[in-house]
């Protein structure tokens, strides 16, 4: 009896089937890869302040904020949302006062939570900025994740307050924010007439860039971005 010939299709349909089985083994034997979500807490009480704060950097921009100053809850409202960061902040401060240690208070826990939630800040972009147009005002942000906390404050108010906070508060809440969290940042108003529409622009503005410069890079997400191989301080 002569040898039946092999069927050409029956060959090509079984080699689809080994080589899809081999896929699936594969897609079950890869193990997962870990997500570890960059979160942090701080609490800071003082004999002026009591303030305890939560971030989530890897967020969607849930936010609850309470600090007693409505303006002031305004724009971090705003800081959270576009920036991405999940916060949750509350301070209760000596308002029987004035308005500045809250202020200055809560910049610096926030800028300690996110300082702790970036850890030896391996993977990030390091650099980002951001032009924000708000109607006729225009600020720009730039950020290096550096740490070497600096502040280059170029914006003015026409006004003493916006609201009931005082417009020279912005500045405070910033330097504070930038020196505690490790990061050169700089904030310039080119144009604006509204004092609510500038300092929101700022607000949004350092929002975008900070977005951009803690998000992880892809590319190499297990590098510290810095010749040096480091970014406390010296990078």
């Amino acid at each position: 009896m002569a040898n039946k010939r092999p069927d050409p299709v029956n060959q090509a349909m079984a080699g689809v089937l080994r080589h899809c089985r081999s896929l699936l083994k594969v897609s079950v034997n890869r193990p997962q890869m870990e997500v570890t979500m960059r979160k942090a807490s701080i609490t800071r009480k003082t004999s002026e302040t009591d303030v305890s704060i939560e971030v989530n950097l890897d967020g969607t921009g849930k936010r609850s904020i309470a600090t007693g100053v409505g303006f002031l809850d305004h724009m971090l409202d705003q800081l959270s949302r576009h920036s991405l960061i999940d916060m949750t902040i509350n301070t209760v401060g000596d308002l029987h006062i004035d308005m500045h240690h809250t202020t200055e208070d809560t910049g610096i826990a926030l800028g300690q939570a996110i300082s702790k939630a970036l850890g030896d800040r391996r993977g990030i972009r390091r650099y980002g900025h951001c032009y924000l147009a708000m109607d006729e005002a225009l600020s720009r942000a730039s950020i290096d994740v550096s740490g070497r906390p600096f502040l280059v404050w170029r914006t003015e108010f026409s006004a003493d307050k916006v609201g009931e906070m005082d417009t020279e508060l912005f500045r405070e809440f910033f330097q504070a924010f930038a020196q505690n969290a490790g990061m050169t940042l700089h904030v310039e108003t080119l144009h604006g007439v509204n004092n609510h529409h500038i300092a929101e622009s700022c607000f949004k503005a350092v929002a975008r860039a900070l977005r951009d410069s803690i998000e992880i890079d892809p590319r190499m997400p297990d590098v510290v971005p810095s010749t040096k191989g480091t970014l406390g301080g010296e990078g």
